[in-house]
């Protein structure tokens, strides 16, 4: 019999009867009753949560040890969970107005989570494998969930396109990785790895890491973003630029730090390079931007440029310093540009076209002065301006860049950081001061709330770093030396 530790997959457990129980009640509600659906996730996200922090300094394995629950899964999987709180207070009124299917809604965005919550244990290739398509195939879906706007089934399309060819790619070099090592265990496949180098497996990890870039949205592999988020409904481009590209961030850190450590003399300047690309060609596409939501998509590319740096700098000693920079910068990225959304998905139902000259004056003609704050706070923390948040999420990425002595890739994100400053100073300019066209009616409260929930995050993540650090420190420290840690991983099994 296998070993399960019912504790440790417990919020897995809710957010799954969670599923099946918004699914079975959507065919008992009237059709002006579909919206309580989302009620229904939003109180079986929360129960995950607050289950899932009950686990927190505890380290737990199941399934041979390809399972665990240690600090790192601790730390995403409530990082996940409460972006899904988010994301459902986002969708209640957008869904609720527009008529859409909403219980199949809610039902595609719970598995994607669950994905999330699944690919934060899994230590085993296979797993991560099934975990990620579990993330990134509802979206697919959701992304078309405006069935009689062409552009948002160029979107779903695109979307499926992409993924198809990026899930083909990356399952070809986890196969050629399982027939070199003879293992899907993380911790075995570094202990494999760490012989002679053979080119196969080098190419292996090459081909596991082009199908992330495309999960991330890297350059040269990012294409099908830009187009995806603009014609998906706003809420699902916030769900797939934060959620979804941290989950894939989630499984790559896994992959990298641990499974494919020995091998990354030869995949670290892969990285180098795919960061530089990103962060450039984001920031220089983002300055040309009229329409909001292509703004934040492409403004969402330049900031994967900024996590992807500290994979650069693997294998160069000093590991823990980078694993923590590239923790920290994912979980402040992640609710800056969920709140940009929020604001966003806020005042959709004046400006259905999303350009920035439909959202001019929310403070100069006083249309919505509270989200003009809002709105400031979080742009100015995606542009890295202190105390907020976004600036010691790049300072740290920038200094484990120095300390490695990557003085190019990390001069050229320093210059790429000006062009992000310029265009979301000019930006959040139109937005609150320019000529105003109109009335902003009257959100829910519930949007208010989620809104003023994600500012204050902006505001407490910029106040409490320390103490982020500290849990990043302590996730980290497992891979401050590989050798114990995978020596702990086998003792756990």
């Amino acid at each position: 019999m296998p070993d399960i530790d019912y504790h440790a997959i417990a919020p897995e457990l809710i957010l799954s009867g969670t599923i099946l129980l918004v699914l079975l009640a959507d065919l008992g509600f009237r059709a002006e009753r579909k919206w309580f659906g989302g009620v229904l996730s939003f109180l079986g996200c929360g129960a995950a949560l607050a289950v899932e922090l009950t686990l927190i300094g505890e380290t737990r394995s199941s399934f041979g040890g390809t399972y665990v629950s240690d600090p790192f899964a601790v730390l995403f999987k409530s990082f996940f969970l409460i972006v899904a709180l988010a994301v459902v207070l986002l969708s209640l009124r957008y869904f609720r107005d527009g008529r859409f299917y909403q219980g199949e809604y809610y039902f595609l965005l719970l598995s994607s989570f669950l994905g999330m919550l699944t690919i934060s244990s899994s230590r085993d290739l296979l797993m991560l494998f099934i975990s990620l398509e579990l993330v990134t195939a509802p979206g697919w879906l959701m992304a078309g969930f405006r069935k009689r706007d062409p552009r948002s089934n160029e979107a779903s399309l695109k979307f499926f396109l992409i993924g198809i060819l990026s899930t083909a790619v990356m399952l070809y070099g986890m196969s050629l990785i399982y027939g070199v090592t003879g293992s899907l265990v993380l911790s075995e496949i570094a202990g494999e790895l760490g012989g002679e180098p053979q080119p196969i497996a080098i190419a292996a990890v090459l081909f596991v890491v082009a199908g992330f870039a495309f999960k991330v949205s890297s350059v040269p592999f990012h294409f099908w973003a830009p187009d995806t988020y603009e014609g998906s409904p706003i809420p699902v481009a916030a769900f797939l630029s934060v959620a979804s590209k941290a989950a894939g961030f989630a499984g790559l850190l896994q992959l990298m730090f641990l499974g494919f450590r020995p091998l990354a003399e030869f995949w670290s300047p892969v990285f180098a390079v795919l960061s530089v690309l990103t962060m450039t060609v984001g920031n220089f596409v983002a300055l040309q931007q009229r329409q909001v939501v292509r703004l934040l998509a492409y403004s969402s590319i330049a900031q994967a440029g900024y996590i992807l740096l500290p994979f650069a700098l693997v294998g160069f000693g000093a590991d823990p310093l980078a694993f923590e920079s590239a923790v920290l910068y994912i979980l402040i990225y992640a609710v800056m540009n969920l709140g940009a959304f929020a604001v966003v998905v806020a005042l959709a139902r004046e400006a259905p076209g999303a350009l920035l000259a439909d959202f001019a004056g929310l403070w100069r003609s006083r249309r919505a002065p509270a989200l003009a704050v809002a709105m400031a706070l979080f742009l100015l923390s995606l542009a890295g301006i202190p105390p907020l948040a976004g600036f010691f999420a790049k300072l740290f990425v920038l200094q484990a860049g120095f300390a490695q002595g990557a003085y190019l890739s990390t001069g050229i994100a320093l210059a790429a950081g000006v062009l992000s400053l310029y265009y979301n100073f000019t930006t959040y300019q139109r937005l609150a001061w320019g000529a105003a066209k109109g009335k902003v009616g009257a959100a829910p409260a519930g949007m208010y709330a989620s809104v003023a929930f994600l500012a204050a995050f902006a505001v407490i993540f910029g106040l409490g770093v320390p103490w982020l650090y500290e849990w990043s420190q302590l996730v980290a420290a497992q891979l401050a030396s590989p050798g114990a840690y995978i020596a702990a991983m086998r003792d756990a099994a």
